[in-house]
């Protein structure tokens, strides 16, 4: 019983390290309203779409 207790703590302890030293984490869970960030979608279906279509208008 001992062990888990110590695993336990030695768990927390890494992952309280870990987190530390992960810059600026936000904890505070799901953000809705002005105070939500969203970052830009990318844009990858464009090539994709051109080069899909490259092999078609290649073989005519």
């Amino acid at each position: 019983m001992w062990k888990i207790a110590v695993g336990f703590v030695v768990f927390a302890a890494l992952a309280l390290y870990i987190l530390s030293k992960g810059g600026d984490i936000d904890m505070g869970g799901e953000k809705h309203g002005a105070e939500a960030v969203h970052a830009p979608e990318a844009t990858a279906s464009a090539p994709v779409a051109a080069a899909a279509s490259a092999p078609a208008s290649a073989s005519k």
